[in-house]
């Protein structure tokens, strides 16, 4: 496991005198600094809009597991045949001295332990959120493979061995079978028409503001921003595929990237 790194970047009310720094454990990958997690994108953003001091202890997918137990951490949750399920992110926080796993999770308990940051659940909209949240996940499956695989070429091998062990079973076929070269125009085609699903809801703002919420940023713009980021990442910032996402929606996600880069 590598050493705890520094991460703080976004400025607020709170500084490293006001309180000590929380460690969030994040996923590591071929690009250094850059997780491929879209469920630790979500912490990162969220810690950073918040001010919240914090250091980054990267982890593989094997070392989990061990972390949780070393740590005496309580699983996440369980899988359906009952054996624990552990999982990142997960953030420890010194002054409460709570290990916090899942990242809806650990948002809400930011919101709740410090109220006198931005609340990524603002006016209380959770309810409405949570239904933007569950229509995103619903717009999903015509990109799965898409995703997966987008994850999968910038794990590092560590990872990627244990990703592809748990992964390929249920998809019936190797990684590397996943997205084949004459099926790129077809699989960008179909992400694009799940991001005109979101561009609809967000069109709905009337063009105040490049969040769902106008200029008001929300948990549902970091769940968006949290899923291109890995495509990012992945692609590159300069490739080709990342210039023409960005170019969908009268370039609605450059906007939206463009304006959370702070809180990367």
């Amino acid at each position: 496991m590598s050493l705890i790194e520094p991460d703080f970047k976004a400025s607020n009310s709170y500084s490293r005198q006001d309180t000590m720094s929380i460690i969030f454990y994040d996923l590591a990958s071929t690009s250094p600094g850059y997780s491929m997690s879209t469920n630790t994108w979500r912490v990162r953003y969220c810690l950073n809009y918040k001010g919240l001091p914090f250091t980054t202890e990267w982890v593989e997918f094997p070392e989990i597991v061990p972390l949780y137990e070393r740590l005496g951490v309580t699983p996440t949750l369980k899988k359906p045949d009952g054996s624990p399920l552990c999982t990142v992110p997960m953030i420890y926080d010194p002054t409460t001295n709570k290990y916090i796993s899942d990242s809806v999770v650990i948002a809400e308990y930011l919101d709740t332990q410090y109220p006198q940051t931005p609340s990524v659940f603002p006016n209380n909209t959770t309810g409405l959120i949570q239904a933007f949240s569950e229509a995103t996940r619903a717009y999903m499956p015509p990109v799965r493979d898409f995703l997966i695989w987008t994850i999968f070429v910038k794990l590092n091998p560590p990872s990627a061995v244990y990703f592809r062990n748990q992964r390929e079973p249920s998809l019936g076929k190797r990684m590397e079978d996943l997205v084949l070269d004459n099926q790129i125009a077809a699989i960008m085609d179909d992400f694009k028409g799940v991001l005109g699903k979101l561009d609809a809801l967000y069109s709905k703002n009337r063009g105040k503001g490049p969040y769902i919420m106008g200029d008001v940023l929300s948990w549902a713009d970091i769940l968006v921003a949290s899923l291109l980021m890995c495509f990012r990442v992945s692609a590159g910032e300069d490739s080709q595929r990342w210039k023409e996402i960005t170019s969908w929606h009268g370039r609605r996600w450059a906007i939206l990237m463009e304006s959370l880069k702070k809180y990367e």
